[in-house]
């Protein structure tokens, strides 16, 4: 085979990936090989090329996999090979005007970040030089954080969100912005922390700033404050600066009118300059400008306009998975700091107990592990073992046992104020689809949480009848199996309303 154009080269990468993809290959990994470039065909080689280290590494795993289905669709033998170009980030333009109605302002004490400059051409020194004046970045150094990546305990509920910021941290430009949700306790921000880790470790150059949403807000108000001080331009051109700007749970800011507006024209600069943001949220983007919100729809089509990825509740063996990882990693860590009291022993058959009994907050599982622990060393002290009963017995406390009673009324109020709708409308006669999802999903719910026949159901959402009732669950179960963001809906409601 002679060298051939690189059309050809992308037509024969395309074919490869589509031959993997038909083989059940991953989502993630899926997306990772659709994010590189074909450059060029000849005898023995297919060349591509990526902006990401981690999509090489990634890749140089599946070299044996690559290299036979590339064969098998060429029809003679044929090598991929992987080369990392960098992308050159673009230069910023000048600053644009901040509208009157935004106006931006900090604190007095906040100094002035340097011009913002693109990290291909900063030195060291002047990274250096803006990392020690802009309040936003932190010294993490001194945080002693173990929130990276190689501590995050991964699962198929997890996987895809994990791989996504991974090549957030390695620089690539495939996912910006890169939006993260899911229900509170499940990793978000372990993941936003860990990118944050990672660029400090292995790209220094790279500014990035962590905010959760509240100190996004405070920014903006103090600043307010103080219009008049030239704060305005200081705190923009803060945030200018920055190479990396991860804020999390932005549902915060869902009431703050100005913040908001500060954020959309933050994103706008970033995103134009060719800077990289990560958010991370409790809901989808869309669902950010459900009811009250001040989201507006020029605003969530922003954030959708990346890569949206969700983290699901664990089932039993990732939370197996979580209870042996956060064991092996306590006793280790109380080894090697010599912490007293957790370097214990719990049996493979009780961290099954564990997994059986546990709930799906990761944080309360982990605290669940110590508490575990702490009690086996206490039995070990004494010549005895922990047994199944000090685990059910640990586990009630974390998780109480006797569930509450649930009424239609707090099904009600929870889907209301879900969807940002009143009680009138949830059970009133239009039929909007805007208020037709919100019903079905309350019907469902009541008939999954309350003893309540399909009659009972009906007369609390104004006097539907039996079959009417029977539609609205028929309508859920099926749009649940097709949807996973109405399923991850329904699920954050229902865990609400147990919890």
């Amino acid at each position: 085979m002679e060298e051939t154009n690189v059309s050809d080269a992308e037509a024969l990468w395309d074919d490869v990936v589509a031959t993997l993809e038909a083989d059940d290959l991953p989502a993630a990994t899926a997306a990772m090989l659709r994010s590189c470039e074909a450059v060029a065909l000849d005898d023995e080689n297919l060349h591509i090329r990526t902006n990401s280290r981690f999509v090489q590494r990634t890749l140089a795993r599946l070299a044996t996999q690559l290299d036979a289905v590339a064969t098998e669709v060429a029809f003679q033998p044929l090598a991929v090979k992987v080369e990392v170009i960098r992308a050159e980030r673009r230069k910023p333009q000048a600053t644009r005007t901040m509208p009157s109605t935004v106006s931006i302002a900090s604190a007095p004490h906040i100094t002035r970040a340097p011009e913002p400059s693109s990290t291909s051409s900063r030195s060291p020194a002047s990274a250096q030089r803006q990392r020690e004046t802009n309040p936003l970045i932190e010294d993490i150094s001194s945080l002693g954080s173990n929130l990276t990546f190689e501590r995050f305990v991964a699962g198929p509920q997890n996987q895809f969100a994990l791989d996504a910021a991974k090549q957030v941290a390695n620089g690539s430009r495939n996912y910006n912005p890169l939006f993260i949700y899911g229900k509170s306790g499940l990793g978000k921000t372990h993941l936003l922390r860990a990118i944050q880790n990672y660029i400090a470790q292995n790209d220094p150059d790279r500014l990035c700033a962590y905010r959760v949403a509240t100190d996004f807000i405070d920014d903006y108000s103090r600043a307010m404050k103080n219009a008049r001080a030239g704060a305005a331009e200081t705190l923009a051109a803060n945030y200018h600066a920055i190479d990396v700007l991860i804020i999390d749970d932005i549902q915060l800011m869902s009431t703050a009118a100005g913040t908001i507006g500060f954020f959309y024209d933050t994103f706008n600069y970033l995103v134009n300059h060719g800077k990289q943001i990560v958010l991370a949220a409790d809901r989808t983007p869309s669902e950010l400008g459900m009811g009250q919100s001040r989201f507006d729809e020029r605003v969530t089509s922003r954030l959708d306009s990346g890569m949206t990825v969700s983290i699901q509740v664990p089932d039993y063996e990732l939370k197996l998975h979580l209870i042996d990882a956060f064991y092996e990693r306590m006793r280790s860590d109380a080894r090697e700091q010599h912490v007293p009291g957790v370097d214990a022993h719990i049996s493979e058959d009780l961290r099954r107990l564990m997994a059986e009994r546990a709930g799906t907050n990761i944080r309360v599982i982990e605290g669940f592990v110590q508490s575990c622990l702490m009690l086996a060393f206490q039995r070990e002290a004494v010549g005895g073992t922990l047994t199944e009963e000090d685990v059910i017995s640990v586990a009630e406390q974390k998780w109480p046992s006797g569930q509450r009673r649930v009424t239609v009324e707090q099904i009600q109020e929870a889907v209301e104020t879900s969807y940002g709708i009143d009680h009138t409308q949830l059970v009133g006669g239009r039929r909007n689809k805007e208020l037709m999802e919100p019903r079905h999903v309350a019907i469902w719910l009541t008939r999954e949480l309350t003893d309540n026949t399909l009659a009972d159901i009906g007369k609390h959402f104004g006097g539907r009848t039996h079959a009417t009732v029977k539609h609205s669950i028929a309508v859920i179960e099926e749009g649940m199996r097709k949807d996973r963001i109405l399923q991850d809906r329904v699920g954050r409601i229902r865990d609400q309303i147990l919890e």
